[in-house]
């Protein structure tokens, strides 16, 4: 049989177990400690017999291993709940910086600027920089790497470019 009570703080209609009247529990809707009433509540019954309001005593109901189980309703609501984890609000200094804008990052390996035998990595460097242009620019960094060469078996170093930019 269960216990079906409202919570006093918040109205929320509840239904436990009726093992666990004058237990305290925290209230699945507003989280407020609650005293679960002794049967003072509606009580209902499900399909399974009603157990003894009072079970026989036995050594696994008197350890301190016995479970107590206690079976509580989820909330309903009708109309929307609002969100519990709002999207945070972007620092002001980047507010006033960018005016809207969102971060960008390129990066420029030097063994893609390789051209029919000639390294244009500077050109190629100073286009892009000219089309971000000096305003919206936030830092630039070098950058080596290594990668496998399948043409001659090896591993060979290189440089490139990270550039952060606001577009």
């Amino acid at each position: 049989m269960d216990i079906v009570f409202n919570c006093p703080n918040c109205e929320q209609e509840l239904a436990v177990d009726q093992t666990g009247a004058g237990s305290q529990i925290d209230c699945p809707a507003c989280g407020e400690t609650i005293t679960i009433p002794a049967g003072s509540g509606k009580v209902t019954t499900g399909s399974l017999p009603a157990a003894p309001l009072t079970p026989a005593p036995s050594s696994i109901n008197t350890s301190a291993a016995a479970k107590v189980e206690l079976h509580l309703k989820v909330p309903v609501h009708d109309k929307p709940v609002e969100s519990l984890i709002g999207k945070a609000k972007p620092p002001l200094e980047v507010v006033q910086k960018g005016a809207g804008k969102r971060l960008r990052i390129r990066t420029i390996r030097r063994a893609a600027c390789i051209e029919n035998g000639h390294d244009t990595f500077d050109e190629k460097v100073s286009t892009f920089l000219q089309e971000v242009g000096e305003s919206n620019l936030v830092s630039t960094h070098i950058i080596v790497y290594e990668q496998f060469d399948v043409g001659i078996q090896k591993i060979m170093t290189d440089y490139g470019m990270l550039v952060v930019y606001r577009g």
